[in-house]
């Protein structure tokens, strides 16, 4: 695919010119059909925008697409900015062309607009702007990656060994560029309660999904205790139910599924064995589990949010943050409410402040890193949530 959004003969590299070609990127993209494991299209704009536009060398495996700044140095830690390129198909009842971006009273709709379009071009912009900077105490990754919204191998899980040691991440997501410093971990449960199948008329039949009922009331009423918390600790949701074949036929299986999130206080074990004391239908949890992440308050990157007046905050849902083995913090332009939501937009502005603020904070990352020229910055004790550990360079 050729990049034909660019109008301006040379690459441009200001704050404010890149937030505006962020938005004809996003435009683009919308119009770029990326569903989850179709994301080739998609891919290819973002590598020739990237390689043939501002003559950076990417890597690619799969349809996933890295990159390095200019000035890379091996004696310095690494940033790692990503976001991924994929949506979810869209429904039915979506009013818009989700393919199409349109621009009314200052928002621009589209699929993938808010979740997480927005994020990856004002990521990109970012990068963009520090691309070719000699003086950052720090390296910078720019990751665009795929099978975010199924799950899949082939996206960031697949390239997490490829890349440079990375020391600390920030995951685009819409969060209305706030700091999620926390998010909940996620299971999804496969129910099935099982009963005895015959005519509707006959009183011997026992029908499965009255039993699925009793436990789907459970599972929409129960409160896991915890003592230090403000909010709720697991929640557990019921998304999905099937069961019979026939108006005239008592169902012998009633199968649902259930989305549960869930905090530190609890461990999926855990979580499991007090499901199974109290209901009577089989579980099977998938393999798809996602533990919860955090980050503590006085690392680097939270310091730096904080000195440019950005707000902390636990997110209730959760992201490929669990997927990294180093401190993260997920920020980025546009809102949750509106993700995987019909007629999905996001204001113009946020797309704009979204590649301002990312600039400001890695700015402020820089002047606390280099405040203590003299400390280098190793790794991050996670299982216990300690303190960054400093070493003497």
């Amino acid at each position: 695919m050729e990049t034909k959004i660019i109008n301006n003969s040379v690459p441009i590299n200001t704050a404010e010119e890149l937030g505006h070609q962020a938005i004809e990127l996003l435009k683009t993209l919308i119009a770029t059909p990326s569903f989850s494991g179709e994301e080739k299209q998609a891919a290819d704009f973002l590598e020739n925008f990237l390689s043939q536009y501002y003559g950076i060398r990417t890597i690619r495996k799969f349809n996933n697409i890295w990159c390095y700044n200019k000035c890379f140095d091996f004696k310095k830690p690494t940033v790692l900015l990503t976001s991924h390129m994929d949506t979810v198909i869209p429904h039915d009842n979506w009013l818009r062309d989700p393919f199409t971006a349109s621009i009314h009273e200052g928002k621009l709709y589209g699929l993938g607009s808010n979740d997480s379009g927005a994020s990856l071009v004002s990521l990109i912009s970012a990068f963009l702007y520090f691309y070719e900077w000699k003086g950052l105490p720090f390296n910078l990754c720019l990751a665009l990656t795929t099978e975010e919204q199924n799950s899949g191998k082939k996206g960031i899980r697949s390239i997490l060994p490829d890349l440079m040691p990375i020391s600390f991440a920030i995951v685009g997501e819409p969060t209305d560029m706030e700091m999620a410093i926390e998010e909940m971990g996620a299971i999804v449960l496969d129910c099935t309660s099982s009963g005895v199948s015959g005519h509707a008329s006959l009183q011997e039949c026992d029908n499965a999904i009255y039993r699925a009922m009793r436990d789907i009331a459970w599972f929409s009423s129960f409160r896991f205790p915890v003592h230090d918390s403000d909010h709720q600790a697991v929640k557990m949701t019921v998304t999905e139910i099937s069961a019979g074949v026939r108006h005239n036929i008592v169902p012998g299986e009633c199968s649902f599924t259930v989305d549960i999130r869930f905090d530190h206080h609890y461990n999926e074990k855990e979580i499991m064995n007090i499901i199974r004391n109290h209901t009577f239908c089989e579980t099977v949890m998938r393999t798809n589990l996602i533990t919860p992440s955090a980050i503590d308050l006085n690392h680097p990157l939270v310091r730096a949010g904080k000195q440019i007046g950005r707000a902390t905050y636990f997110s209730p849902t959760s992201s490929e943050r669990s997927l990294l083995n180093m401190p993260s913090l997920k920020m980025g332009p546009g809102s949750p409410s509106r993700s995987l939501m019909n007629d999905e937009y996001v204001h113009l502005f946020e797309v704009n402040d979204g590649t301002r603020l990312y600039v400001k904070l890695l700015e402020s990352l820089s002047g606390i890193i280099n405040q203590h020229s003299e400390i280098g910055y190793d790794e991050y004790n996670q299982d216990s949530e300690a303190e960054l550990i400093l070493w003497k360079s």
